[in-house]
């Protein structure tokens, strides 16, 4: 009888929660994680594991309606997750369908990249109020704040292989066409702000054109022209997943990515994914005019906050400078708290900087001393040590710079690279001190690899080592890398 009442009580309760099951985190996690190896989508993801600044030691608040562990991964059944989209669909302009393609992403989102699901909530507590007012004044969807998730998960400084920046990932040419300046002090492609303007006007003119917000979505991602060679190559199909197969790959994804992130932001708690805790929101922000040339170590000095914060809330400034300009005035965003402090001090700190004004000659300097980050994709048959070699760094960075426990990495893995670094006298000697006189050979090392990741020849590795150990070259054998 009370194993009988256990039973009735399990289903009971998976009905209540919508046919949820909580599973461990690793039995969902080891399923095809590959499969969005080659995704920009996964990849723009991927770049917020790097991004700490609206993280306070990455705590969450979860709610007690689910009562999930929390290392759990709910999974619900098809049907419920299509009655799910279904329902947001018929409150929105959009035609969200649910299918296959719909579902591998939202498996990406809600189960592969659960963490950084967790940050991009995090960061819209900051940008979504800024874009439901913009969209909402050019009479948009706001379900449209979610392409900015796809498009740079939130990410203001994003930048794409092919030159695409910002939140809703301009490349150059079409953010002229909407007033976004380039200068060599300003990329408004950056700036929050400027860039969702020019995206309703843009994803405004592409709507007028196909007269259908999926094909506008579409068009936003490969272009006009694309989508109408899909459709006269379909028959002239008026529908997203009728021209889909005559679209770019890439595009092929987008939509359905699309309504993926309007079903996970809007049901994260159902999947026990909660936000981390910002360190601002829309409301703790906001913007004053700048009259004279600033440079963000003065701002950080007079006003007391950290520079990381002011290069994150302003990252339109290419080097770190906000230049001046006869014929208006250039905005700078401040903590809330501080623009009162700004405001009545404002005289007082144009005449300190008036005696610490850079010269153009100081500011191309501090652009090259800036570190400059790289997404290095890992190929097939590559390894740590082909890739140190490559970008001039060490095995060790690598792994520091990534979080790597071990040496391990497979092809489409997306490694971060830090460029154009500057050892100091500490970080060299550093780097003396932190010099082996052995490696551990790790699986898949040739006598080349442990050459160019330790920088000794392989004549001297051969010649400080009995054969019998180089020849095997077993995971775990010590080589000697120098003599006593």
């Amino acid at each position: 009888m009370l194993k009988k009442a256990n039973i009735f009580l399990l289903f009971f309760t998976i009905a209540v929660m919508g046919s949820a099951i909580a599973m461990p985190h690793d039995t969902l996690a080891k399923k095809d994680s590959a499969r969005f190896g080659d995704d920009p989508i996964a990849a723009n993801l991927d770049s917020l594991s790097h991004l700490t600044f609206f993280e306070k030691g990455y705590d969450v608040v979860q709610s007690s309606m689910y009562h999930f562990a929390a290392d759990s991964i709910p999974w619900y059944s098809d049907k419920v997750i299509a009655d799910r989209v279904s329902k947001l669909g018929a409150q929105t302009p959009f035609n969200f369908e649910y299918n296959d393609v719909v579902k591998g992403y939202i498996e990406l989102y809600a189960i592969r990249k659960r963490v950084l699901t967790s940050r991009v909530l995090a960061l819209s507590k900051l940008y979504f109020p800024m874009m439901e007012q913009i969209l909402d004044k050019y009479k948009m969807p706001l379900e449209l704040k979610y392409l900015a998730v796809v498009e740079s998960a939130m990410n203001p400084a994003a930048c794409s292989k092919a030159g695409a920046r910002g939140l809703w990932q301009f490349m150059y040419t079409t953010g002229k066409l909407y007033n976004l300046q380039v200068t060599s002090y300003v990329d408004e492609r950056n700036d929050p702000i400027k860039s969702t303007i020019a995206a309703c006007e843009y994803l405004k003119f592409l709507h007028g054109m196909f007269n259908d917000w999926q094909l506008a979505l579409a068009a936003y991602n490969c272009g006009p022209m694309e989508v109408s060679k899909a459709i006269r190559r379909s028959g002239g199909k008026m529908n997203f997943w009728e021209i889909r197969p005559y679209l770019p790959k890439e595009t092929q994804g987008y939509v359905p990515a699309f309504i993926a992130v309007n079903y996970v932001m809007n049901y994260a708690t159902s999947h026990n994914i909660y936000p981390g805790i910002p360190n601002a929101t829309f409301f703790d922000i906001d913007t004053v005019c700048v009259h004279t040339q600033l440079t963000f170590y003065q701002i950080a000095h007079y006003l007391n906050v950290p520079y990381d914060e002011i290069a994150y809330l302003n990252p339109c400034y290419k080097l770190g400078v906000v230049p001046y300009s006869n014929e208006g005035c250039y905005t700078l965003c401040l903590p809330i708290s501080k623009v009162g402090t700004f405001v009545t001090n404002e005289k007082s700190i144009y005449d300190l900087v008036k005696k610490d004004t850079l010269s153009s000659e100081q500011i191309l300097a501090l652009q090259q001393n800036m570190q400059q980050v790289e997404y290095h994709r890992v190929r097939r048959g590559e390894h740590l040590s082909t890739i140190a070699n490559r970008y001039h760094c060490t095995v060790r960075e690598l792994k520091e710079w990534n979080g790597l426990a071990s040496g391990d990495v497979h092809s489409g893995q997306h490694l971060m690279v830090y460029l154009n670094r500057k050892s100091s006298p500490a970080s060299k000697k550093k780097e003396k001190a932190d010099k082996k006189d052995y490696y551990i050979v790790q699986k898949g090392d040739t006598l080349w690899h442990i050459s160019q990741s330790t920088g000794v020849s392989i004549a001297t590795i051969k010649k400080l080592n009995n054969a019998q150990e180089i020849s095997k070259l077993a995971p775990g054998t010590k080589i000697k890398l120098a003599s006593n």
